[in-house]
């Protein structure tokens, strides 16, 4: 059996699918691009499909990642092509590669969120974002499936900053762009908590619901203060497997005959 690791997107108007909205999309994909997916066994049957932490239903977001298994070999770039082909514009598959580690989910430890405020200046955004950093901790509420719950969110900010786009026309109203960098922690903080976290500390209340987009996630590096690509070590384990069956295959050629191990 097979395995393959996606990263997809959710842009524009696609924002706003839910996960099962997405899975029931990916699920017709699966069937229009003929994939021979593996299923489960039982009375029900589903493709053997594993996501790993989807971005919340109304945000964006750049890297999305799930992981199939297959019952015949396939060639993940074309692969990756078919699904994309056949899933609505918004929802596109932009990489693939075969599983050739294990633990996937455990190397999505962080996220990088591209935040738009619009109608906020950056220089209010700053303050706001100085006093958020200062705090030892910032508490909020918000509603879940157990009732309401009060979390600190600065605990999981790595980092946070304010930028200014670049205006398209002079009366353009004033836009601030905020970079954050949160770790997954249980319960987890979303960047709408974060927020909510801002107007806390300094009442900053963007006048329109901010646009929000997943730019990365995956395995926070410590030194660098980055967040890596959850791909990179198959994509490694792939690249260092021909040369590791040439190297048995030059070692075997230089065994004497009629010698082998113990």
């Amino acid at each position: 059996m097979q395995r393959i690791r996606l990263r997809y997107t959710k842009r524009g108007r696609l924002r706003f699918t839910s996960h099962r909205d997405f899975q029931r999309a990916f699920e017709r994909a699966l069937r229009r691009a003929e994939v021979p997916m593996a299923y489960s066994a039982g009375f029900t049957p589903h493709p053997k499909v594993s996501y790993a932490n989807a971005a919340p239903t109304g945000t964006g977001s750049e890297a999305e990642y799930l992981e199939i298994a297959l019952t015949d070999h396939r060639d993940p770039a074309e692969l990756r092509e078919l699904l994309d082909e056949s899933l609505p514009a918004g929802l596109d598959v932009v990489d693939a590669v075969e599983a050739r580690t294990s633990g996937l989910a455990d190397r999505l430890t962080a996220s990088v969120w591209e935040l738009r405020l619009d109608g906020v200046p950056v220089e209010e955004a700053e303050k706001a974002i100085a006093a958020f950093v200062a705090a030892d901790a910032v508490e909020v509420r918000r509603k879940t499936k157990n009732g309401m719950r009060t979390f600190d969110t600065r605990g999981a900010v790595v980092d946070l900053k304010a930028s200014c786009p670049q205006p398209d026309r002079p009366e353009e109203q004033p836009c601030a762009i905020l970079r954050l960098v949160v770790r997954h922690v249980t319960p987890a903080v979303r960047p709408d908590d974060v927020l909510s976290g801002l107007r806390a500390v300094a009442d900053l209340a963007p006048p329109v619901p901010a646009a929000v987009t997943r730019l990365a996630q995956g395995l926070f590096d410590e030194e660098s203060g980055t967040v890596t690509d959850p791909l990179a070590p198959d994509r490694e384990a792939v690249t260092a497997a021909p040369a590791d069956r040439s190297g048995a295959a030059a070692a075997a050629a230089t065994t004497p005959a009629g010698t082998g191990s113990a």
